[in-house]
């Protein structure tokens, strides 16, 4: 994922998300830099590459439409099932997700970001 970060200039790293219709997920610790940058300059790209063809990907640019923070007391639960759901999709193990950083009171937020266009190349 790409987004903008404090000095303009493009910030890529990897990450897990899932879908909902036509609308992307995007769960974050909020101490991420990601975090405030995305509320900044809220779009972000995503691009997937085929691990058997580097020649196939798909580029997806949005737009970040809405964001709920795990402690909202009526949305929140949605947020931590969320990030359970996806660290089952990423890592095949059942359960919570695990990761949560022991040295903090990690707290999550849940951003929902609309496509705005997807772009696709070569053939799997």
């Amino acid at each position: 994922m790409s987004v903008t970060g404090s000095t303009g200039r493009s910030n890529l790293t990897p990450v897990w998300f899932d879908y909902e219709g036509d609308t992307v997920l995007l769960n974050l610790a909020t101490h991420r830099k990601k975090v405030d940058w995305l509320r900044k300059a809220p779009q972000a790209t995503f691009l997937l590459m085929n691990p058997a063809n580097a020649y196939h990907w798909i580029s997806i640019k949005a737009t970040v439409a809405r964001e709920i923070s795990e402690d909202d007391p009526e949305e929140g639960p949605r947020v931590t099932a969320q990030l359970d759901r996806i660290w089952n999709k990423y890592t095949g193990d059942p359960g919570s997700y695990a990761l949560r950083d022991p040295g903090r009171e990690e707290r999550r937020v849940l951003f929902e970001l609309a496509v705005d266009s997807i772009a696709t190349f070569g053939r799997p």
